[in-house]
């Protein structure tokens, strides 16, 4: 059964679906691409592994003086002198009685994410032509994340290497470009690096298809073009997302949430 959406599932932006949707994306872009740059290029899945500190307001910062443990959710009555003791101190402070007693705490252990991502490379001289990055929560999230993929992207940027990023995820702030503020929930930037500083920017929303664009090689060569839509319907159906994916459930738990007239617009689809 195909997916209801005309274009991109919301429900998959999940953290229950994403992080499977993101490596499909990529294998069928490289598969889709391959007989269009070969024998010239290769496409070739590269990683990039993120180490990152657990950041949570909630959990015990390793090394930090006066800092206590998690607050407990549930208080006990006290004795006058115990009260006292515990509002002359911080209410994020556990207080030690006379008998001690173990309390479990969490601590901010590093986070290792491995994201996928692809290279479009010359077989003969190995050099980089292309990156096609598709963007993930760690990418877009304010944090550590985002500063290291910014700086890769300003790297690429800086370089003569063309870019192409690729954002299906409606949550956070989309990546920085100048100019206009263009609202969309979706986009995919093509940045062909003998144009830059310009690019070209295909913004979309929830009700509208994936877009169709090409993927910029050297000067002399004819660029190939990409249907995300035909792949991602293609990921859809082989993946069975049709029968995987509970809507009442997923379309509630949503970030961000959908407004009053895309809720509406969706329970339509779902009841055709």
């Amino acid at each position: 059964m195909p997916s209801p959406f005309p274009g991109m599932n919301p429900c998959l932006e999940h953290p229950d679906f994403w992080p499977e949707v993101h490596n499909r994306l990529i294998v069928a872009i490289a598969d889709s691409l391959t007989p269009e740059v070969r024998p010239k290029y290769e496409v070739a899945i590269e990683k990039r592994v993120y180490e990152l500190n657990d950041t949570n307001t909630d959990s015990l910062l390793v090394g930090v003086p006066d800092l206590a443990v998690k607050r407990q959710s549930q208080t006990s009555e006290r004795l006058p002198s115990e009260r006292l003791q515990s509002e002359s101190v911080p209410s994020n402070v556990a207080v030690a009685h006379s008998t001690t007693q173990k309390i479990t705490v969490t601590l901010p252990l590093p986070e290792v994410v491995r994201q996928a991502y692809l290279e479009v490379r010359e077989i003969t001289t190995r050099s980089v032509v292309t990156v096609i990055e598709v963007l993930s929560p760690v990418n877009k999230r304010a944090g550590e994340g985002r500063e290291i993929y910014l700086k890769k992207r300003q790297r690429v940027l800086g370089s003569l290497t063309n870019l192409v990023e690729i954002d299906l995820l409606r949550g956070w702030q989309p990546m920085p470009i100048l100019g206009e503020d263009i609202q969309s929930d979706y986009r995919v930037l093509v940045s062909d690096q003998k144009h830059r500083p310009n690019a070209e920017l295909y913004p979309f929303n929830l009700r509208d298809r994936l877009p169709s664009f090409s993927i910029p090689l050297r000067s002399e060569d004819v660029e190939p073009m990409l249907n995300l839509q035909e792949l991602f319907t293609t990921i859809d159906d082989r993946a069975g997302y049709d029968y995987r994916i509970n809507y009442e459930n997923y379309l509630s738990e949503l970030v961000p949430p959908l407004t009053e007239s895309e809720q509406s617009w969706v329970q339509e689809l779902l009841q055709q």
